[in-house]
């Protein structure tokens, strides 16, 4: 079973190895982590959530700020500004 501490350190790593406004998807990070990935979404959602809370991650919809558990649809997650 794939823990919540293991995908916090997996979207924290996938946010440092981008560029300083390069953004990815969260989906990117359940692909890394499960090769059945899409019902890993809600999860990798939930713990990007708690890191946009914390400051630790940033979450934008086209463009503009998004929480990962309210917004529907694509959503980018980066290093905050």
């Amino acid at each position: 079973m794939i823990s919540d501490d293991l995908i916090r350190t997996t979207l924290l790593e996938f946010a440092a190895r981008r560029a300083d406004e390069a953004t990815f998807c969260p989906s990117e990070v359940a692909r890394s982590l499960a090769e059945d990935w899409r019902p890993l979404m809600p999860r990798v959602r939930e713990v990007a959530a708690a890191l946009v809370d914390e400051e630790k991650l940033r979450c934008t919809q086209r463009g503009v700020p998004a929480h990962p558990l309210i917004t529907r649809g694509a959503i980018r997650l980066a290093r905050p500004d």
